[in-house]
């Protein structure tokens, strides 16, 4: 009896073994498989080879505007391209390109902006008298020649009133940099209307009922090397 159930459990513990050999062998060839032929991709996870080869299917970025050409001795340093030539005349682009080159941030759109509410402010502060005004807009020259026609004026005991009614086009002439100055010309055309007066009151010159077309040309002109970024009037003269 003893030998006949030893036998029996024998036989079941061969078996066993065979069970976990062969299983042993079942996933030894499994993992051998899988690093030979690679897992399956997920949805999201696409195999390598594909990823490294191949090609972007998305379109290609669209080519940048025009440059200038970069500031000579300033390596990697494009410089903006001009706007529409609307803004100045031919013969001024290339004064505006020696200034660009030099300041990358000036705008000749941005510039004339300006260009317009200076002419506005110190025709202003002229006509008011306000001396103080005009030499922080002028430099000295051009200040002087403001201070004393203002002078002038109050001592022969007239009064200015006029009205800059508004302005029709403003457009750079003209554009030089000699480093480190950058100097620019705008042709202002403008109307105008204006009424002197003596000391009595009475109307010696001009009348606010019939604007009249004022043409100017006045020069700016700024340090580039400034940290101050306003412009001064330093010239001006009849377009």
């Amino acid at each position: 009896m003893a030998r006949t159930l030893w036998g029996l459990l024998s036989g079941r513990l061969r078996v066993i073994v065979e069970i976990v050999i062969l299983a042993m062998i079942a996933a030894f060839l499994g993992l051998r498989l899988y690093s030979v032929l690679g897992r399956r991709p997920e949805q999201n996870d696409e195999p390598l080879r594909r990823r490294v080869e191949q090609p972007d299917a998305s379109p290609a970025p669209r080519a940048l505007a025009p440059r200038l050409p970069e500031k000579p001795g300033v390596a990697g340093r494009p410089v903006p391209a001009l706007p529409e030539a609307s803004g100045f005349e031919s013969p001024a682009e290339a004064g505006i390109r020696a200034i660009v080159a030099a300041d990358r941030r000036f705008d000749v759109g941005q510039f004339l902006t300006g260009a317009r509410s200076a002419y506005g402010m110190v025709l202003e502060a002229f006509w008011r008298g306000e001396k103080d005004e005009l030499s922080q807009l002028c430099d000295r020259d051009v200040y002087e020649g403001f201070a004393s026609a203002i002078d002038a004026r109050l001592a022969a005991g007239e009064t200015l009133d006029a009205r800059l009614i508004r302005i029709e086009d403003a457009k750079i002439v003209s554009a030089e940099y000699a480093a480190p100055v950058a100097r620019v010309t705008v042709r202002f055309v403008a109307d105008v209307a204006s009424v002197t007066r003596d000391s009595a009151g009475t109307v010696i010159a001009g009348s606010l009922d019939d604007a009249i077309e004022s043409r100017d040309l006045w020069t700016f002109s700024r340090d580039l090397t400034s940290r101050d970024p306003d412009w001064l009037l330093d010239e001006t003269d009849e377009a």
